[in-house]
């Protein structure tokens, strides 16, 4: 499993009204394992960015004059997330942008998601806690992942932050495999879980001693005068 934990900052809201992307940001997993194979790079728009953006990531007009253009990293970036799993946080925000800015190159370009699939944090964490803040620092908040430096947006760090987030939200190792050849340092060569061969000798059965058993009476004792009822071990 291939994925692709991706952020993107922009000049604007809706790419309709011609807002561009002036940043993206991509972190790559392998088998849920960070691999630190990134793709990042600073865009210049050819338009100005508003200044409701500035004061959300912090990048001005300035700083991306000497930047280069999307067509001039659109093929590098769709080598580098073409076949994996996007994973993004408000999915629909960066597919919509990354999409237009691949028909302004192509008029007959569909949409990233026919190379990429998709998941999308922000549906995940409103499912598994509904009601809720689910942005990425109530969700920072939530996992225990340090976003201290998160001072203002950025696509790379956001999107190292979601993948920390990302792996926490959706817990544990997506295989287990035992079999004896990997004992012998085998590899791990499917999703299925293996019985051991060896047989195993039936497990010693250790019964409490008298003493144990009056302890335990006299522990339950304790909690039956406390709680004023009788205790579940004694029905």
């Amino acid at each position: 499993m291939r994925q692709i934990v991706l952020d993107t900052e922009t000049t604007g809201i809706d790419p309709k009204q011609g807002h561009r992307i002036i940043e993206i940001g991509c972190v790559e997993l392998v088998d849920r394992k960070l691999t630190h194979r990134h793709f990042h790079q600073y865009l210049q728009p050819e338009r100005e960015i508003e200044q409701e953006a500035i004061d959300v990531h912090g990048i001005t007009n300035e700083f991306l004059v000497d930047k280069p253009k999307f067509r001039e990293v659109a093929a590098e970036f769709l080598e580098f997330v073409k076949g994996g799993q996007l994973v993004i946080h408000n999915a629909a925000f960066d597919i919509g942008f990354i999409d237009h800015e691949f028909r302004r190159l192509d008029p007959n370009f569909k949409s990233i998601t026919e190379f990429c699939s998709v998941v999308d944090t922000l549906a995940l964490a409103r499912e598994k806690h509904p009601g809720q803040k689910n942005n990425l620092d109530a969700l920072c908040k939530r996992y225990f992942v340090d976003n201290s430096a998160r001072e203002l947006h950025g696509a790379l760090l956001d999107a190292e932050i979601l993948a920390d987030v990302y792996l926490n939200m959706t817990g544990g190792q997506t295989s287990l495999v035992l079999s004896a050849q990997e004992g012998e340092g085998g590899g791990n060569s499917g999703s299925a879980i293996r019985r051991l061969s060896v047989a195993r000798q039936p497990l010693p059965v250790i019964m409490a001693s008298e003493a144990e058993l009056k302890e335990h009476e006299q522990t339950l004792d304790v909690i039956a005068k406390r709680s004023g009822d009788a205790v579940v071990w004694r029905q």
